[in-house]
C-alpha cells in the first residue's frame, strides 16, 4: 500500500473518529459557531499534520498516538478553530499530539463564552505614555498612547481588556519581565516567542486576563475543559511555580476527572438518568484509547 493511501485510510478512520465524538457531545449541549464548518476543518487540520515533525524530524502521524492525534481534532472543533484561518497549530510533544491556540484563535474562542462582549491586547513600547490605575481593588486603564514609530523600540510590557457583557471593562497588565517569565515554562522551543515577540506577548496576556471568566462561565462544561486543556498544553503560566510544585501538580491530576462520552451499549431512553462520570486518563480526556486501535507506526513519509 502506498504512503498517500496508509495517509488517507489514517485521516479517514480518525476523522470518523471524530465526528462521532462531536455528535454525542452536540447531544449533550454543546453548540457549534453558526458558521463553523467541522469537516472542512479537519481537513484543514490533516493537510497541516503533514507537514508537522517532531525534534527528531519525524513525521506526527507517524509517532504520534492515535488517540492522541484525534483528542487534539476533537478539542479543535469542540474550540471552533481552523488551522486554515491560523488559529490554531499543531505540536509534537513525546508521542502525543497537542493543539495550541494562535493569538486570534485565542481571541475568537473566548469571544464564545457567554459572558465576554469583546477582547483585546495591545503591546507597550519604550516611548509609550501608558498610565493605569487601581480602583476598589481593580485594575482600569487611563490611558495609553503610542507612536508608529514606537514599534521599532522595546517592548515595555503588554496589557489586556476583556470587556464583559454589561460593558465592563476589566484590565489585566503584565510586564516584559513576567512574560518572559511565563515563556520559560514553554514545554516547546521559544523559536517563535523571539520571531513574533508582540503577537506572542498578546496571546499570553489574553490567557492570563481570561482565566477568570473561563472558568466562571455559564457555557459548556466540554467547551471550557477543551479551552484549559489549550492552555495547559503550552504553559504553566504561573510564574512563582517551583519543580517540586510540578511534580505535586502532576500527581495530583494524573487521574482526574473527566466527562465520560463514551456511548452505551443501547441508547438510555428518556427515562433513564445519565451515564456517571468515569475516570479517563488525563491525556486521553475523550476515551478514544478505549475505542480506537494503536495506529500504524510504519509509515514510509
Amino acid at each position: 500500500m502506498s504512503t498517500g493511501n496508509q495517509v488517507a485510510i489514517i485521516q479517514k478512520d480518525i476523522t470518523d473518529d471524530v465526528n462521532r465524538s462531536l455528535t454525542r457531545l452536540q447531544d449533550d449541549g454543546l453548540i457549534l459557531p453558526l458558521n463553523y464548518n467541522a469537516s472542512n476543518a479537519l481537513k484543514s487540520a490533516f493537510f497541516k499534520l503533514q507537514e508537522v515533525q517532531d525534534k527528531n524530524g519525524k513525521p506526527a502521524l507517524e509517532v504520534c498516538s492515535r488517540e492522541s492525534v484525534a483528542n487534539a481534532l476533537l478539542d479543535m472543533v469542540v474550540q471552533g478553530l481552523s488551522p486554515a484561518k491560523t488559529q490554531c497549530y499543531f505540536i509534537v510533544y513525546g508521542s502525543k499530539l497537542q493543539l495550541n491556540r494562535s493569538y486570534f484563535g485565542t481571541q475568537a474562542v473566548l469571544k464564545r463564552l457567554s459572558n465576554v462582549k469583546d477582547i483585546w491586547a495591545n503591546v507597550i513600547y519604550k516611548g509609550d505614555v501608558f498610565e493605569y490605575e487601581v480602583d476598589g481593588g481593580r485594575e482600569k486603564l487611563v490611558k495609553h498612547e503610542t507612536k508608529f514609530e514606537n514599534r521599532d523600540n522595546e517592548i515595555l510590557g503588554v496589557y489586556a481588556v476583556v470587556k464583559a457583557v454589561d460593558d465592563d471593562e476589566i484590565l489585566t497588565v503584565m510586564t516584559k519581565k513576567e512574560v518572559d517569565a511565563s515563556w520559560s515554562q514553554s514545554k516547546t522551543s521559544q523559536s517563535v516567542h523571539k520571531k513574533f515577540p508582540q503577537e506572542m506577548a498578546k496571546r499570553t496576556v489574553i490567557n492570563r486576563a481570561a482565566k477568570a471568566y473561563i472558568n466562571t462561565s455559564d457555557d459548556s462544561d466540554l467547551l471550557v475543559d477543551a479551552i484549559n486543556r489549550s492552555t495547559e498544553n503550552e504553559y504553566d503560566e504561573r510564574i512563582d511555580v517551583t519543580p517540586e510544585e510540578v511534580k505535586a501538580e502532576i500527581a495530583e491530576h494524573a487521574n482526574r476527572e473527566v466527562i465520560d462520552i463514551k456511548p452505551d451499549a443501547a441508547p438510555p431512553s428518556s427515562k433513564q438518568q445519565p451515564a456517571p462520570r468515569t475516570k479517563q486518563p488525563v491525556d486521553d480526556p475523550y476515551g478514544f484509547a478505549a475505542d480506537v486501535p494503536p495506529m500504524q507506526q510504519d509509515l514510509d513519509f
